[in-house]
């Protein structure tokens, strides 16, 4: 089984890869659209250069690389991917082959976190709007599409992973409540940028507390963002 892990920035999607690579039958691959989403957009990220030089730019070679057999030899395949790195020109067809979640995140709580590391985010950066377009996408295929809330996998962990792995047909694996400390063998290049609280960690943070403060300049992203969640929230498995 191929496990798409659909999510923007800065949405717990680190420690989700690192909670499916803790799995002795689950390989992970760390966005592996990267690259060609800079490439083809010509954006200057963080560590462009390094993304660049670490993985293909070619969108179909890619494409064609996470529907193959994984690297590990393992049953399962644990791919996260940015909702914001499907720009046109990236085949979308592919996804037909996966078992695709979206990891929702409430977009103050994002907005906050991605301005402190990469400063004016825009709507674009943040990719609530695609997560919603490709959610309708695997929708209109019958894909039946997952959605889970990091906000609920932060309040009871070991419960809502139960309910993800049965969701998508995955033998439930306490292994998957923690991780050594220091990062994963398949973090991409970009995560000395990304990564530290991460790699400070050996399981989830706890509960979340009240919403940020998101500053004025960045309103209208946080306005342009919430009806996206919103309709993702109303498809959330129920903590």
């Amino acid at each position: 089984m191929k496990i798409a892990m659909w999510s923007g920035p800065r949405n717990l999607s680190t420690a989700m890869m690192y909670s499916f690579g803790a799995r002795a039958d689950c390989a992970v691959i760390d966005e592996p659209f990267y690259a060609a989403y800079l490439a083809m957009t010509g954006l200057e990220h963080p560590m462009r250069s390094e993304i660049l030089q670490s993985q293909s730019r070619d969108p179909l070679v890619v494409a064609k690389s996470v529907v193959g057999p994984n690297p590990a030899a393992r049953p399962f395949w644990y791919q996260k991917h940015m909702t914001q790195h499907m720009i046109p020109g990236v085949p979308r067809d592919w996804m037909k082959n996966m078992r695709n979640v979206f990891l929702i995140r409430h977009p103050a709580r994002v907005i906050a976190s991605y301005a402190a590391k990469r400063e004016n985010p825009t709507l674009d950066d943040i990719g609530f709007w695609q997560q919603a377009e490709l959610f309708d996408e695997v929708a209109a295929w019958g894909g039946d599409p997952v959605v889970i809330d990091s906000h609920d996998i932060r309040e009871n962990p070991e419960k809502m992973l139960e309910k993800l792995c049965d969701a998508i047909g995955l033998p439930w694996s306490p292994y998957m409540l923690s991780w050594p400390r220091g990062g994963h063998p398949d973090d991409g290049a970009w995560a000395p940028h990304w990564y530290g609280s991460v790699w400070n960690s050996t399981g989830f943070a706890g509960p979340e507390g009240a919403l940020p403060e998101v500053p004025a300049e960045l309103e209208p992203v946080l306005d342009a963002s919430l009806p996206h969640y919103e309709k993702m929230k109303q498809a959330k498995i129920p903590l």
